[in-house]
């Protein structure tokens, strides 16, 4: 706040704040105050005004002389004050009777021949005391709007930062919904591929079994009178399967000669740490990569009996 505003809203004139100011070369509200206070029954009336009463006073000289003997009535009756008819308090000038409505809402005022009596010594300092406890008041008023408004900033500020945090927390609670999603997916698919590798197994033991319930087919009767002795066909019921894995740990497991490859890898995937099932199965010893459709060939038909070496490579 400006200090002609601060003089202003203590009660004192525009023009005589703007005067105060100025003889004090603005050094302050406290001095403009004092030096207000020691010229209060000094009326600062505007330039205008004063040529305007010379101009008066000079076309009413005329007047004066011809009325003769009047002039002394005339002159007792010269209005020296306005006067408020709702408070009865008097003014020096318009700019006083201006801020006073202003002030108070008060709006009936009259010419007085009452004069505005200089403040005394006493009543100066109560004057200037009042205005310094109206200063300290705005002063504090100030400074509580100032901690008000420091404290809604702050509240403010906390306010922001809690609701950055809650963001962020939904945020990682629906990333860590979305993870949990994708794992029990994938779950279910892996255990859906388990399950129909599993019914393809059965199915293969029924067919075999079936196989072999219905028995050899009958011996042809030789030709020859003299017996030949057949040849002796060893059958392997299962193949030990060596598997390197891509880290170079080994396993080793024995599986039914009838099963299909798909159970090899089913069996690798189950062991590995990932359910990914980006990855393959080759031999070294010829060099082969088994393609997917060798995948539900059975280990016999594929040469992995009785003993194989399985290496897991990475897809193409």
């Amino acid at each position: 706040m400006s200090d002609i505003q601060t003089l202003i809203d203590m009660g004192f004139p525009k023009e005589k704040a703007e005067r105060a100011l100025e003889v004090t070369n603005n050094k302050g509200v406290e001095q403009a105050m004092e030096w207000l206070l020691a010229h209060a029954d000094e009326p600062l009336p505007p330039a205008s005004d004063a040529a305007g009463d010379s101009t008066s006073s000079v076309t009413e000289t005329p007047d004066d002389t011809s009325a003769g003997g009047s002039t002394d009535e005339q002159s007792a009756a010269v209005a020296k004050s306005l006067k408020c008819d709702e408070c009865g308090k008097l003014f020096k000038s318009k700019e006083e009777v201006e801020f006073h409505a202003a002030k108070t809402e008060h709006s009936s005022f009259s010419e007085s021949t009452e004069e505005k009596k200089p403040l005394t010594e006493e009543e100066k300092k109560v004057q200037l005391a009042l205005l310094e406890e109206k200063m300290r008041r705005k002063r504090q008023e100030r400074e509580e709007n100032e901690k008000k408004e420091a404290m809604e900033r702050e509240r403010l500020r906390i306010k922001s930062g809690k609701d950055m945090l809650e963001a962020r927390r939904k945020m990682e609670e629906q990333e860590m919904k979305k993870l949990m999603d994708q794992r029990k997916r994938e779950k279910l698919e892996s255990q859906q591929a388990r399950d129909r590798v599993r019914v393809q197994i059965e199915a293969d033991r029924a067919a075999r079994k079936a196989k072999e319930s219905s028995g050899p087919s009958p011996a042809q009767k030789p030709t020859s009178t003299t017996p030949t002795k057949p040849t002796e066909t060893k059958t392997y019921t299962t193949a030990k399967i060596a598997i390197r894995m891509m880290d170079g740990t080994q396993l080793v497991e024995t599986f039914p000669a009838g099963q299909q490859l798909s159970a090899v890898r089913l069996f690798v995937q189950q062991k590995m740490d990932s359910i990914d099932a980006s990855f393959g199965l080759m031999t070294n010893f010829p060099k082969k990569v088994f393609s997917a459709e060798e995948y539900d060939m059975p280990l016999d038909k594929l040469g992995l009996v009785p003993n194989a070496v399985l290496i897991v490579t990475k897809a193409p």
